[in-house]
């Protein structure tokens, strides 16, 4: 970048700075909520990677000792858990009408919802995240009449898309109608992203709260994205109104969000749950947005980015994190384990994410496994409650693994990137 850019950039930064620790001051402590609403959701609703499975117990033990209503879910009938998880719902909704966040589950990853019509419900969210304001909000929707009123047209292209992939993992980028949701929205830009998730206890609550729900990932801003209850409540306890446990997520990573042209071009601003190749099943051409680049420009750092995801770096980890892409495993693998050695001799505790095919390779290492190379759904899953154990475990230098940059690792790669501000070393 020239040193002007670099200029205006550090400026922005330092505006960001001084808006969130102005967030903070604002923000005032609460009790946070927990209702356990796992009976609502069926085995095919989610799946649990093996790996996860110490978390998803130690987030079943939290969510006994905090449930709301004192109740022991182990101790409850079916009938009877049941009958308080549909009072959960009821009482998050109703949190939600009073300006409340609530962090609820979706197929993804956990959100964070507040009435996307009103300001100060949207602004309890940035305060709680501590998220730069210039980054537009994600509308979730839980019936496509709830789109008439909010946005203005709907071309031929993106009603095939929403009647292929809805509900489900896909983020539509299109034009707003004014003043139908609050500015801090759309970031002041004249488009808004709606999806309509794919999560039975999503699309319940906001049925019954009668609104469209603004929704980033339920985590503090930059942080891995949540994909267990637990993680929420390590980020978020005592900042939101609630929290809805339904469970590990399915897909693992954010939607995919892409934007329609008046041509059937579809670019893709953010990959996500929804690939390049399914889009092209329903779209007449596919392209990816500039500023996807393994390297982002200026467009990347521009003032007014499209989508969430777009700007920052999101989903870090503590430590500090590369990603090691070469032209074969045995090259990878030797350079990491050198590297490692290496952090090691100067006093880092290392770690390696590598890939199931590869992790016999690093004998007497810290390795965290991302799954198959040819089960990338795998690595979505796992990636996030990866990273947020490198945490747990006090890693300060994190080696990953690249995979390809085709179908779900377009978007594995997009979020290891962005988790490593970027940082790729090529052998």
């Amino acid at each position: 970048m020239s040193d002007k850019v670099n200029q205006m950039h550090d400026l922005h930064a330092g505006f960001v700075k001084k808006e969130i620790a102005e967030q903070e001051q604002a923000l005032q402590p609460s009790h946070t909520h927990w209702w356990d609403v796992r009976c609502l959701v069926s085995d095919e609703d989610t799946t649990i990677p093996a790996t996860l499975s110490f978390e998803v117990e130690k987030a079943a033990s939290v969510g006994s000792v905090n449930n709301t209503d004192g109740d022991d879910p182990d101790e409850l009938s079916a009938g009877q858990a049941l009958i308080t998880a549909e009072k959960g719902i009821r009482e998050a909704a109703v949190l939600l009408q009073a300006g409340e966040t609530v962090a609820f589950p979706t197929e993804t990853v956990y959100g964070l919802g507040a009435d996307a019509r009103s300001t100060k419900a949207v602004e309890a969210v940035f305060a709680a995240k501590g998220r730069p304001s210039d980054n537009p909000l994600i509308v979730h929707i839980s019936d496509a009449a709830q789109l008439k009123g909010m946005v203005a047209e709907i071309n031929d292209t993106a009603r095939a898309l929403m009647n292929t992939f809805w509900p489900g993992p896909l983020t539509l980028v299109l034009p707003v109608v004014s003043q139908a949701l609050s500015s801090r929205v759309t970031a002041g830009l004249d488009t808004v992203g709606v999806r309509m998730p794919d999560h039975p206890i999503a699309l319940r609550l906001i049925a019954e709260a009668g609104c469209p729900l603004a929704a980033p990932s339920a985590n503090r801003s930059g942080r891995p994205s949540p994909t267990l209850a637990q993680h929420v409540l390590e980020d978020l306890e005592g900042r939101i109104g609630g929290i809805l446990d339904g469970g590990p997520t399915g897909v693992g990573l954010e939607s995919t969000v892409v934007q329609v042209g008046d041509e059937g071009t579809v670019t893709i601003l953010r990959p996500g749950g929804v690939t390049a190749e399914q889009l092209a099943t329903v779209a007449r051409s596919v392209v990816l947005d500039p500023a996807l680049a393994d390297t982002p420009g200026q467009d990347a750092d521009s003032l007014a980015p499209r989508s969430p995801g777009m700007k920052y770096t999101h989903y870090a980890p503590r430590g500090r994190l590369s990603v090691v892409q070469g032209p074969s495993s045995v090259e990878v693998t030797g350079w990491i384990r050198a590297a490692l050695a290496e952090a090691t001799a100067r006093g880092e505790r290392t770690a390696v994410l590598a890939f199931d095919d590869h992790a016999a390779g690093y004998a007497g290492e810290r390795v965290y496994t991302l799954g198959k190379l040819d089960a990338l759904h795998e690595a979505a899953q796992r990636l996030y409650s990866v990273l947020r154990r490198c945490d747990e475990d006090g890693v300060t230098y994190i080696l990953a693994e690249a995979c390809p940059p085709k179908g779900l690792g377009d978007a594995v790669m997009n979020r290891l990137l962005k988790a490593a501000g970027h940082r790729i070393i090529r052998l």
